[in-house]
C-alpha cells in the first residue's frame, strides 16, 4: 500500500509537469498561433497538447514513476501502444469536458482544462498500473 501512494504521488508529479508542458501547446497554438475562437482550433489545439504531454508522460513514467518499468520499456513499441490506449481514452474525456465548458456552458477553456486533467489523472494511473506497469 505504502509503495502505490509512492507511485501515485510521483504519478502525481508526472501530471502536472505533463500537464504544462499539454497546456503550453494549447495556448501557444490557440492564443497565438490560431488566436480564433473557433471549434476546430480549439479541438486541434487540445489534441496537439495532448500529444504533446503523452509523449512528456510517457518519458517521464518508465524513467520516474512505476519501479519496474525498465521491463515494460524493453518492450518498446508494445507497452508505448498500450499507453497510447489509454491515454487517448483521456483525451476523449477531454475533449468532452472542453466542448461541453466552453461551446455549451461559455467558461474560460483553462479552468475546464484544469478539471478535466485532475479527473484523467486518476483514470491514467489506474490503467497504466493495471494495464502495464503491473508487477
Amino acid at each position: 500500500m505504502k509503495e502505490i501512494i509512492k507511485e501515485f504521488g510521483r504519478t502525481a508529479i508526472v501530471g502536472v509537469i505533463s500537464f504544462i508542458a499539454d497546456s503550453a501547446v494549447l495556448v501557444l497554438l490557440k492564443e497565438i498561433i490560431f488566436s480564433g475562437d473557433g471549434k476546430v482550433e480549439l479541438f486541434i489545439s487540445t489534441a496537439a497538447g495532448f500529444i504533446v504531454g503523452l509523449i512528456v508522460s510517457y518519458l517521464l513514467s518508465i524513467s520516474f514513476v512505476f519501479k519496474n518499468s525498465h521491463d515494460t520499456a524493453k518492450k518498446g513499441v508494445k507497452s508505448f501502444a498500450v499507453f497510447t490506449i489509454i491515454s487517448i481514452s483521456g483525451l476523449a474525456v477531454t475533449e468532452i469536458f472542453m466542448h461541453v465548458g466552453v461551446n455549451i456552458l461559455k467558461f474560460h477553456y483553462a479552468p475546464i482544462k484544469l478539471i478535466a486533467a485532475t479527473f484523467v489523472l486518476f483514470w491514467n494511473y489506474c490503467g497504466r498500473k493495471v494495464f502495464i506497469f503491473r508487477r
